[in-house]
């Protein structure tokens, strides 16, 4: 047995550091015949971004053969974007993005990372392209300041994605129409307008169709020798795939609510300590998950607003006008949170009314139970004897003074009228010294 513990608490603690810390390769075959893949499919973000740049990194690293990004993307974050071209562009080993599988697409985002590849695939019935950039921010579109500035913002990303397709030798004109004009272009039609170098419906037919082919590398001439080459799969740790769906906007918003209503709740019960930890928690992922979202600090205020509101209604009696004036900027603020007119980045409006009524009744549910012990007579200490029962000891004679037994406790007490010895009687209240006035009742 004492043998057992120390080996069940080794492997215990092997099995958590493989969960959190997975091993980096396959093990299969030469460095140099491997082709290292990752699978994306969702938003592009920056914990999406870290990793695929981390993946290049060790295949570049481990000098493998080539680096495989299959792509399934409706877009993301610019930041994010740029982060990923970096390491596509300055990898030393060549790099394929492989829009897979059919149905799939690159669009946004998606689009100028697929150009920035050394070879880009496409699997039949994927399209490409749609990578206009999008306002984020308070500020409607009649508004002189903001439209310049949107004007500055396509001006810089049309010459970018003119810039990544130079270099890869690739339809310029069609990479800033993508940018300027938001056109999405199917697998064929990309072919022809030479974005794009080949067309695979699944991994086999895309090493048969670049192997041999030639791709630049410092200005020199290299090929692409993909005969015999395996592909090792890499998939996202643990921690990464946690913090991929905290960066979820409607996860993130639902742990933003989440934490609000630990907070409120550990402030109108102190000592709970429970929801007040569970909702510290949350806030705190919640921010995280928000500092990868276009979040508008209009927003964040009025949520702001609402919890000083919900607060103030335990300790000040508005007759639920503070609760209501905190479920209005709850409302408005959740609505202005995430400012985008790009779906896979806004909080869905379903999420946003469910957690809004969830609050309410959470809110009038607290409120009620506050209100009726505020309200109701107090049960502990001195204040609390009064309306308790008890027993006459004595005889209550001229003076009306004597002995009861209330709450299993002898007490001197006075009544302004005779009590006999084994009447019940009932405490007005605790007068000085501890003496019970007390009262004959039925």
């Amino acid at each position: 047995m004492r043998t057992g513990v120390p080996a069940f608490l080794g492997l215990l603690i092997l099995g958590a550091t493989l969960l959190f810390f997975p091993p980096a390769g396959g093990g299969q075959g030469a460095p140099a015949d491997i082709i290292r893949a990752v699978r994306i499919s969702g938003v592009i973000n920056p914990v999406v971004a870290d990793f695929i740049t981390a993946e290049l990194d060790h295949a570049n690293g481990r000098g493998q053969k080539a680096f495989l990004l299959e792509l399934d993307t409706p877009g993301g974050l610019d930041t994010a974007m740029r982060s990923i071209i970096q390491g596509l562009l300055g990898s030393r080993i060549p790099t394929i993005v492989y829009v897979y599988p059919p149905g799939a697409r690159a669009a946004s985002a998606g689009a100028l990372i697929t150009l920035a590849a050394d070879f880009a695939v496409m699997a039949p019935g994927t399209n490409l392209g749609a990578a206009h950039p999008v306002a984020i921010g308070p500020g409607g579109s009649g508004d002189e300041k903001n439209n310049t500035m949107m004007e500055k913002v396509v001006e810089d990303a049309a010459a970018y994605a003119r810039s990544i397709a130079e270099q890869r030798g690739r339809n310029t004109e069609w990479a800033e129409r993508i940018v300027r004009e938001s056109i999405s272009t199917s697998a064929t039609e990309a072919l022809d307008l030479k974005v794009i170098d080949l067309i695979a419906a699944d991994r086999q037919a895309l090493l048969e169709g670049l192997d041999g082919r030639r791709y630049l590398r410092n200005g020199q001439g290299r090929f692409l020798k993909t005969a015999g080459a395996e592909f090792e799969q890499s998939e996202m740790g643990l921690r990464q795939r946690i913090l991929n769906v905290i960066s979820n906007p409607n996860v993130a918003y639902m742990l933003l609510m989440l934490g609000i209503l630990g907070i409120f709740f550990e402030i109108s019960q102190p000592g709970v300590i429970l929801p007040g930890a569970i909702g510290a928690l949350a806030l705190l992922l919640a921010f995280f998950g928000f500092q990868t979202l276009p979040v508008n600090y209009v927003g964040v205020l009025l949520i702001v607003l609402a919890v000083i509101l919900f607060i103030l209604e335990v300790a000040v009696t508005s007759y639920g006008m503070l609760a209501v004036g905190g479920l209005v900027a709850l409302t408005f603020g959740s609505l202005m949170l995430v400012e985008t007119s790009k779906p896979y980045l806004q909080i869905s409006r379903e999420v946003i009314f469910a957690a809004v009524g969830v609050s309410a009744g959470f809110l009038a549910l607290v409120i009620y139970h506050v209100v009726r012990t505020q309200k109701g007579r107090p049960v502990s200490g001195s204040e609390g004897m009064a309306g308790e029962c008890g027993v006459a000891v004595d005889d209550f004679g001229g003076n009306g003074e004597g002995l009861v037994f209330v709450h299993g406790e002898y007490w001197n007490a006075s009544c302004a009228e005779p009590v006999a010895k084994g009447q019940r009687v009932e405490v007005v209240r605790v007068g000085g010294n501890m003496r019970l006035e007390v009262k004959k009742t039925e």
